[in-house]
């Protein structure tokens, strides 16, 4: 019997199994990460150039641009309705409000205003700056010739949101709610909470020095003074009687006592406004459109509906708004700053249930 065969050894012509390549020598990742680096970064710099271009070309933060609203409605007219939109907590009189506003007064060929409210209202301070500035907004064309304003009100247009409403003085069926609209809240608020008995728990006294013992008024570490109770009552109060006053000039029909009854900081439905006479009509913000060139025609009975077109102001993005956008995608700070601003008293003309904000009894 024949012994099996015996695998032949590998010759010139028969190569055994490849031996794995050497790995890269080390200096050659590195060259291939600075070719990588090098080549993204010009790319990045373009990018940068073009915003900064775009920029200058379609504006800045301290401007707004302009667009067609609904054009497909609109289209080649030469006067203009503008949608001023007022949207968030009013925490500012400065900014992208009175940028829109701004630019209502700059530019002539706008006839009409529609505001967009969707605000739960914000400081009494703020708030009542906005309205003074669309007042002046409103007569800014002079000669008695004041730009018409109507009302489009969104989800909730409360408190600070339905004193700018009232912008739209005596014009008639000049507020417009959509049926699902939250409005009223007509009042003024100061939180306060007293921390004293969770501070005697932890065995923390106050020994601030003051000129005064009013000085401290309001302080969280300490129950509140009848005295001060009394103070702070005062500043709500006047605060109050103003909002009533603002909204006597937005609803000439209703009388003082009429606004009594509603100006109790109760939030009203659609439905339940328009019965009360805080609204004029139910409709979307075409129907409020609509109604402005109305009031834009009875003020020169030349114009006609479809001389009209309607637009809406956007704020330009910019490279701040990428800064912005980075900074907010940050961990919030704790500052000495933020701090101070959070336990300064304020009062307000907002609607909210914010545990932050409303106070306890």
């Amino acid at each position: 019997m024949d012994a099996p065969a015996q695998p032949s050894p590998p010759t010139a012509t028969q190569p055994g199994p490849a031996a794995p390549p050497p790995p890269p020598p080390r200096r050659s990742l590195v060259r291939a990460a600075f070719r990588l680096i090098f080549g993204i970064v010009p790319i990045i710099l373009v990018l940068l150039l073009l915003l900064v271009v775009a920029s200058f070309l379609f504006g800045s933060p301290d401007g707004v641009q302009e667009r067609s609203f609904q054009d497909h409605r609109f289209e080649g007219t030469t006067h203009k309705i503008a949608v001023i939109r007022v949207e968030g907590p009013l925490l500012t009189s400065e900014g992208y409000i009175k940028r829109q506003i701004d630019q209502v007064v700059e530019d002539e060929d706008v006839k009409a205003v529609v505001l967009r409210v969707n605000s739960p209202g914000g400081l009494v301070s703020a708030t009542d700056d906005l309205y003074h500035q669309l007042l002046e907004m409103r007569k800014s064309r002079g000669k008695g010739q004041d730009i018409p304003i109507v009302v489009s009100m969104g989800g909730i247009a409360a408190s600070g949101g339905y004193y700018l409403s009232m912008a739209v003085g005596d014009a008639p069926n000049a507020i417009f709610v959509e049926p699902v609209t939250w409005t009223g809240s007509i009042g003024v608020i100061i939180p306060h909470y007293d921390a004293s008995g969770l501070l005697k728990e932890w065995s923390v006294k106050e020994n601030s020095i003051v000129s005064h013992r009013l000085k401290g008024m309001g302080s969280l570490t300490r129950e509140m003074t009848d005295e001060e109770r009394a103070i702070l009552q005062g500043l709500v109060d006047d605060s109050f009687t103003r909002f009533k006053a603002v909204v006597q000039t937005g609803r000439p029909k209703m009388n003082a006592q009429q606004i009594d009854q509603v100006a109790t900081g109760q939030v009203f439905t659609a439905r339940q406004a328009l019965a009360a006479g805080l609204a004029d009509k139910e409709g979307y913000i075409e129907d409020a459109i609509d109604r402005v060139i109305e009031l834009a025609r009875q003020k020169d009975a030349s114009l006609k509906a479809d001389d009209f077109g309607a637009v809406e102001y956007r704020s330009p993005f910019t490279l701040v708004d990428l800064v912005v956008a980075q900074a907010s995608s940050d961990e919030p700070k704790l500052s000495v700053e933020a701090l101070l601003d959070l336990t300064t008293p304020r009062a307000y003309y907002i609607c909210t249930w914010l545990p932050g904000v409303t106070p306890t009894k």
